[in-house]
């Protein structure tokens, strides 16, 4: 390991400096570009991601307001059919009394 290590170090060196310094350069720009990289697509796919939540909640919404609207309508025909029953017989009823006289049969006028 430590042989290794020595070669690694000769193999370094004798390289120009310049070139060197270049090629740290040049691995340093690419890592840091990765990692900016990186960042982005995750700043991206959090943005997509609230995106679809702001959408999804709308339609969800829009769901249930159409839902909640149908069924206030059920309501509402069952209570218009409750109103129109009671109406009906509620006429009929004082149309009844109407045609009924209101003296007895065996009452005499006040004359």
């Amino acid at each position: 390991m430590n042989k290794a290590f020595t070669q690694l170090k000769e193999l370094v060196y004798s390289v120009d400096p310049k070139t060197r310094k270049r090629a740290i350069w040049t691995l340093a720009v690419i890592f840091i570009l990765q990692l900016y990289f990186v960042r982005e697509l995750i700043a991206a796919e959090l943005i997509f991601g609230m995106l679809f939540v702001t959408i999804f909640s709308l339609v969800a919404l829009c769901y249930l307001l159409g839902t909640a609207g149908e069924r206030s309508l059920d309501w509402a025909e069952m209570g218009v059919r409750a109103i129109a029953t009671t109406a009906r017989k509620s006429f009929a009823a004082i149309e009844e009394i109407s045609k009924k006289s209101f003296r007895h049969l065996h009452s005499e006028s006040a004359q």
